[in-house]
């Protein structure tokens, strides 16, 4: 045990420091960071230990400006590598952040490659990557290193400058190991920052990348050289997604799998050609951070329990609705996972499968080979389902076989792509369904969204004037409110994570009498706010009031209610 164990166990309880020795499997490297992870401690108290015993300062990167020319005297190999960050000059000396004590033995090899004095000062190591990632650029170093190899080349050769080239000659240069290692940084960066999906844009000026985070997209820093390997970046993505790398004219659709810290990511590939070259777009899942519960996707008590009774009915369609991202795949397997049993037998028909689970069969849509979402449908009703999941109701003919399924004594679950959950019914009818079957069949309409909470560690109390206040909270507006600020926390943003609002519609006499009617989606709605629902909206004040969210996100993502 070395001099910073002893300071650890210090510091923590008897039970604490054997929980930490347990997780960390006796790894020493690890005992600092599994402590603070399990919240014995927070980063601020440990890096104040640390300084302490080595008699060290510590520096808040994120209120620092970096002298940049000092930065452009080190060799960004080692600033990448050991994510060490060179910042200030002082009394002939630079100061260099470091994120560990194991870090200041690499200071005598760069002190000696700069001709530098070198001091060290402590940092938080997330504040450390993510001022190198600002300042250099996301594979900063990895796109310097492509840069010196194409400049031994002949500068007019571009091995991916048209379809003229071989097939072979195309993957052979997108299997360059600086290539690949550049992919796989911007793949690990986004699974870094806890980002849904990768957006890789061409434009007339150069490629810009997005990661969507909290359902927000952000640019990334990355050089402007990379734009010289734009191309050799799409081939890479379309030999691990296994897809034609010849075609550049025509959208393809691939999946990778891979494994960052551990844990595995399945990412969803989607290129489509564009103006100035091709874009593509990344769905990460991250399979080791899903949770199917119902209560942990926020669901309030006064709708998980109607729901929980709907997904138990005998038959029947129960569908969730919303926009894409807005976590109606999470819903419905959450839904499966507290029905799901030995006795009954649930199968599901999606494009793509998303999540695996066990007790579960499900077929992959292959709709090249026919394998519709309603060819799939025909054929388990043989399987003698009891449960039947359909990822997605897109046209007419699949809203009919769900209908049929649900006639023949299956429960029946889907999602749809509708504003709100009376909509859905509508919907429905509008796909060719005749409005006997739909108030026949639909049992319960679940709408769902994903707002942004508030960061707890610097959220803070807001006192806006009654008149600033969107007119349909005034009515509920009673206690403290707050509002977003920015932290280190929670990288200046004032959020962090998300939780689901949500409007449950349940199907009575009433309803289907109106939907037989061919009723309007505002007819049904306020007879639905009449008879009880809670709306989207008023799920998010409720949020607002508990302090979870603030005012501008709930209405950033619903709009108001009509009466």
């Amino acid at each position: 045990m070395n001099s910073l164990d002893r300071l650890l166990q210090r510091k923590l309880t008897d039970d604490q420091w054997s929980d930490v020795l347990a997780r960390a499997s006796g790894d020493s490297n690890a005992l600092s960071s599994t402590a603070i992870e399990r919240g014995y401690l927070s980063e601020d108290e440990w890096l104040d230990l640390v300084a302490d015993a080595y008699a060290l300062d510590v520096v808040n990167l994120r209120t620092i400006n970096i002298d940049r020319e000092l930065l452009n005297r080190f060799s960004t190999k080692i600033i990448f590598r050991h994510e060490i960050l060179p910042f200030a000059r002082e009394n002939g000396h630079v100061k260099v952040a470091v994120g560990k004590p194991s870090d200041l033995n690499l200071l005598d090899e760069l002190s000696s490659q700069s001709g530098f004095s070198l001091v060290p000062t402590l940092a938080r190591p997330k504040e450390i990557a993510e001022k190198i990632r600002e300042l250099l650029g996301v594979g900063g170093d990895t796109i310097n290193e492509l840069v010196r190899i194409q400049a031994d080349d002949d500068e007019d050769f571009d091995p991916l400058a048209g379809l003229d080239r071989e097939q072979g000659e195309l993957a052979e240069s997108a299997q360059a190991p600086s290539v690949i290692r550049l992919v796989n940084e911007l793949l690990m960066e986004a699974v870094e920052q806890k980002a849904s999906d990768v957006h890789i844009e061409p434009h007339e000026t150069g490629i810009v990348i997005r990661f969507r985070v909290d359902g927000m997209l952000r640019i990334q820093p990355v050089p402007p050289e990379i734009n010289r390997f734009a191309a050799s970046i799409v081939t890479r993505m379309k030999i691990m997604s296994r897809l034609n790398i010849a075609e550049k004219r025509l959208p393809q659709d691939g999946r990778i799998k891979m494994r960052v810290a551990g844990r595995e990511i399945d990412v969803r590939v989607s290129i489509i050609p564009m103006i100035y070259g091709e874009g593509i777009v990344l769905r990460l899942l991250d399979k080791d951070r899903m949770v199917f519960d119902l209560e942990h996707v926020g669901m309030p008590a006064d709708i998980r329990k109607p729901f929980s009774q709907l997904i138990r009915l005998p038959h029947g369609i129960v569908l969730v609705t919303g926009p894409t991202g807005s976590g109606k795949s999470t819903t419905l397997y959450s839904a499966l996972n507290e029905i799901k049993s030995a006795e009954t037998k649930i199968i599901t028909v999606e494009d793509p499968v998303e999540y695996h689970s066990s007790g579960i069969s499900q077929i992959q849509v292959h709709s090249k080979i026919g394998l519709t979402f309603a060819a799939g449908l025909r054929s388990i009703l043989r399987h003698d389902p009891d449960v039947i999941l359909i990822g997605e109701i897109r046209d007419g003919e699949t809203a009919i076989s769900a209908i049929q399924a649900s006639l023949t004594g299956h429960l029946v679950f889907s999602t749809l792509h509708t504003n709100d959950a009376p909509g859905a019914m509508t919907r429905l009818i509008d796909m060719g369904v005749e409005p006997y079957l739909v108030a026949s069949t639909v049992e319960g309409v679940l709408a769902q969204r994903l707002i942004r909470r508030l960061c707890k560690h610097c959220k803070a109390v807001e006192q806006p004037h009654l008149e600033e206040l969107p007119p349909d909270f005034r009515e509920n507006h009673t206690g403290t409110v707050y509002k977003a600020v920015g932290c280190r926390e929670c990288s200046e943003i004032g959020y962090a994570g998300r939780i689901g609002i949500f409007e449950l519609l349940q199907n009575d006499t009433e309803i289907r009498e109106m939907t037989v009617n061919r009723a309007s989606t505002a007819d049904l709605r306020r007879h639905a706010i009449a008879t009880g629902m809670t709306t989207l909206r008023q799920c998010g004040w409720r949020y607002v009031i508990e302090g979870g969210t603030s005012i501008e996100e709930v209405v950033r993502v619903t709009k108001g209610d009509i009466g």
